[in-house]
């Protein structure tokens, strides 16, 4: 505009030529005499030529861009970006909604494949297809101390494991002055959990911050007490006796109360698993989030200009002590073993050896496991299962009992719940239950594993030793020798060797 009205004003009031204003205003004179000849036709169509000047010279300049072919946005980009629309779309439909791809998260998707975009390109055609973001919340800036107030906050997360769908729940804690993330994966958010991940994440910084900031979750808040007081549960209370930090909790629906967190929980689930969901259990997930987690704590913050941890160290002079052992978190249950041999625990049981039947037994429940002791001896152990009515068993505690029903073996539930020797018996013993009992009775007594038991059958086909048998397998794991064997030519061995050899030579 003010081009424009520079041109105006040095043609009529300065008496400028056309060729001299485009010479000083180092535009061209194909503009000046457009603009020239928009004043006089704007002029001569008005009755108040003052007016008309105004008006004129005030109103912005408008540019025709409409037949611009897109510089960056080619076909090949916009193919890609809906691409990742339709996959939104999809998880969408699979209830992943908290796992989308963000319109960040597509560019840095672009520019890794090697497109050169822009984020507002990126921005202008997503919200071209109609699917813009919804508005943010605003949130008031606070200032930390450093190793004063780390905030915990649960999230969801719904992954595929071993080909099945599995909801699952991301314990997440964010340290409020350097923003350092850590989280874990976990099947409830349950008490154990509760514990278990601040017992981890400690031992994970190396310290305690001095307040622990959580909403009004249950595993934390056992009742209120009148319209702000709250009480906290008896897990909270043994965490802050332990590793004795302070706590605080948030109002009701105030998010923005413990906000660093409330991003974390949303930043770390979309860079983690947005792009990947696919895993074959817990184990190969979590170590895919720490990866993540490691770069994100890698990347410089644009406040401070130092990555989180780089903050982190400078907090570690801040944070309290850790105690001498960390906080045990388990329970403990006293249960009767069923006539099945099992234990009832969370809608789920669980198998014990077969002579404990009508016993109490103590079991130690821990987040992932459960560990049977009798007697103070650990008869069993178990990975907890999460799922309803369901049988988790181990055949070796029902070996004593096969030996008296040998018929029960083929149609027994401890044996399909092991793949691997339910493909076995059925296609080498079928029809003979003792002669495989005796094998499974045979390898408990020497600990042969089930790879090892592998390893000496392929053997006996390879050698081509005629029909499989239990004699022919128990030969061949007792001739075998040890997998890890003492290693006789070091320094130690041969001294003892001469010792022994002069000793004899007195003797005789």
């Amino acid at each position: 505009m003010y081009t424009k009205q520079e041109i105006i004003i040095r043609c009529y009031r300065q008496g400028q030529s056309q060729r001299q204003i485009a010479k000083e205003l180092h535009v061209s004179r194909r503009t000046v005499k457009k603009y020239i000849e928009a004043y006089e036709e704007a002029i001569g169509a008005s009755d108040n030529q003052e007016t008309a000047h105004a008006t004129y010279l005030s109103h912005t300049p408008s540019y025709t861009s409409g037949t611009r072919s897109k510089v960056k946005l080619t076909a090949e980009v916009q193919q890609v970006i809906d691409g990742f629309l339709e996959q939104n779309k999809l998880k969408l439909q699979q209830g992943l909604r908290k796992q989308l791809l963000k319109k960040r998260d597509i560019l840095e998707a672009l520019q890794k494949e090697g497109f050169d975009v822009g984020y507002t390109t990126v921005c202008n055609y997503i919200r071209s297809k109609g699917q813009s973001q919804s508005p943010k919340e605003a949130f008031i800036r606070q200032v930390y101390e450093p190793g004063a107030v780390c905030e915990f906050d649960w999230g969801e997360i719904k992954l595929n494991l071993s080909g099945k769908l599995t909801r699952l729940q991301l314990a997440v804690f964010t340290s409020a002055y350097g923003n350092y993330r850590y989280a874990f994966i976990y099947n409830r958010q349950n008490t154990l959990s509760f514990m278990e991940s601040h017992v981890r994440f400690f031992e994970q910084v190396g310290g305690v911050h001095s307040e622990m900031v959580y909403d009004n979750m249950r595993v934390a808040v056992a009742k209120f007490i009148g319209p702000h007081e709250k009480e906290p549960t008896r897990a909270l209370l043994e965490l802050r006796g332990h590793y004795q930090f302070q706590h605080r909790f948030c109002n009701a629906y105030r998010g923005n109360e413990k906000g660093h967190v409330e991003r974390s929980v949303e930043y770390v689930r979309r860079k983690a698993f947005a792009l990947r969901d696919d895993f074959t259990d817990i184990k190969d997930a979590q170590e895919h989030l720490n990866a993540t987690l490691n770069k994100l704590n890698d990347q410089k913050q644009p406040s401070s200009g130092k990555t989180a941890n780089e903050m982190l160290l400078i907090e570690k002079s801040h944070l309290l002590r850790l105690p001498a052992a960390p906080l045990i978190c388990s329970e403990q249950e006293q249960l009767r073993v069923d006539k099945y041999s099992t234990i009832s625990y969370g809608t789920n049981r669980y198998s014990v050896p077969d002579h404990l039947v009508g016993e109490f037994v103590e079991v130690n429940i821990l987040s992932d496991q459960l560990d049977i002791f009798y007697q103070n001896k650990r008869v069993a152990t178990h990975e907890r299962c999460y799922l309803a009515n369901e049988f988790v068993i181990e055949i070796e505690h029902y070996l004593a009992t096969f030996k008296k029903k040998p018929g029960a073996l083929p149609g027994s539930v401890a044996l399909a719940s092991n793949v691997y020797l339910k493909a076995l018996y059925t296609d080498y013993f079928r029809g003979e239950p003792r002669a495989f009992i005796d094998l499974l009775i045979y390898c408990r007594e020497q600990r042969i594993s089930e790879e090892r038991l592998d390893e000496s059958m392929h053997r006996l086909f390879d050698v081509k030793y005629g029909q499989l048998t239990v004699e022919k397998l128990r030969a061949l794991l007792g001739n075998q020798t040890d997998p890890h064997p003492i290693n006789t030519d070091d320094s130690i061995c041969l001294k003892a060797k001469q010792q022994l050899l002069d000793i004899s030579k007195l003797m005789n």
